[in-house]
């Protein structure tokens, strides 16, 4: 008498189809979720340290971010401009919040102030934008340590 000579069975393998679809929905969600206000960043500018400093509660609705570097120079869209400089790329500014139906005292100017820089040039920086009819302003500090 012959016995049947038992076959293997092929090795159980899972499908990682679903898995890797499931893994790059993951990737694209956090992509969305990526806060991208740090490219309005520059890493010449270090900021003062201050206990009240804390993060915004809302995002601006409109945001113009101003970064005057130690030397007195504003980085402004990628450009590093004297303070006089500036002038025509604010009016720019608002314009284009005229043509969008808004009016500049809607726009919040961010500024990112080195820590060595003048407070007198700050002061000039803020005058030059209540010219042209920005009202509201943010000043941007780091959180400093609490022991």
């Amino acid at each position: 008498m012959r016995f049947p000579v038992p076959r293997q069975a092929p090795p159980a393998e899972g499908d990682m189809t679903p898995m890797i679809d499931m893994t790059f929905q993951l990737i694209a969600f956090f992509m969305v979720l990526i806060n991208f206000t740090e490219a309005d960043q520059n890493e010449r500018i270090h900021l003062p340290a201050s206990e009240l400093a804390k993060p915004a509660d809302v995002p601006f609705e409109y945001p113009i971010t101003l970064q005057l570097t130690k030397g007195g120079t504003v980085l402004f869209r990628g450009q590093e401009q004297p303070l006089p400089g500036l002038l025509p790329m604010l009016r720019q500014e608002r314009e284009y919040l005229r043509l969008q139906k808004e009016q500049p005292r809607h726009a919040t100017v961010i500024i990112r102030a080195d820590a060595d820089a003048k407070t007198g040039v700050v002061q000039e920086l803020i005058r030059m934008c209540q010219d042209l009819g920005f009202e509201k302003f943010a000043l941007r500090a780091k959180q400093k340590e609490r022991i």
